[in-house]
C-alpha cells in the first residue's frame, strides 16, 4: 500500500466527522504526532501519525508554498 502524501498546512478530509459535524481538517504540526484543526469550531486534537494515515480520506486543498 501507498503512503499517503500531505503537508504541514494541507487540509484534509477525515473518514469519521469530528462531533461539531465537519470532517475537514487542517495539519498544523507534525512529527511522530499530527496535530490537526478542525475547519468548523477550531478544535485541535494531536492524533499518532499511524492513526491519522488510517483515518484520512485524501487532501482536499493543498497549502500554498512560499517558493511561487
Amino acid at each position: 500500500m501507498e503512503r499517503k502524501v500531505f503537508q504541514l498546512g494541507d487540509v484534509v478530509q477525515m473518514k469519521k466527522p469530528h462531533p461539531c459535524g465537519t470532517n475537514e481538517m487542517e495539519i498544523i504540526r507534525m512529527g511522530m504526532d499530527i496535530r490537526i484543526k478542525c475547519t468548523g469550531c477550531q478544535h485541535s486534537v494531536l492524533v499518532p501519525r499511524a492513526k491519522f494515515e488510517k483515518n484520512m480520506k485524501k487532501v482536499l486543498r493543498a497549502a500554498k508554498s512560499g517558493l511561487e
